[in-house]
């Protein structure tokens, strides 16, 4: 992963919402590192897909005694009637 370094930088010359979160002195002076995020993982993007707000959502989608989901609760619940 490839980074940027920027060394001995004085508060006052960072960008203004930068400064607002560092709560230092204008005269202070900071490293900014700047990084290229990862790309996040296949079941993480999917979690995030509208009305996926719970992480475990879709977690057994790939199972194959899933495909029909009708059939399967109907297997699960025959001994009890």
């Amino acid at each position: 992963m490839n980074a940027v370094v920027i060394e001995h930088v004085k508060v006052s010359e960072l960008p203004e919402d930068w400064r607002a979160r560092l709560h230092a002195a204008a005269n202070a002076r900071v490293t900014v590192r700047i990084e290229e995020e990862a790309e996040p993982r296949e079941a993480a993007r999917e979690a995030t897909k509208e009305g996926a707000e719970n992480p475990l959502f879709g977690m057994w989608q790939d199972r194959a005694e899933m495909a029909d989901v009708d059939a399967y609760v109907r297997k699960l619940r025959a001994p009890r009637f």
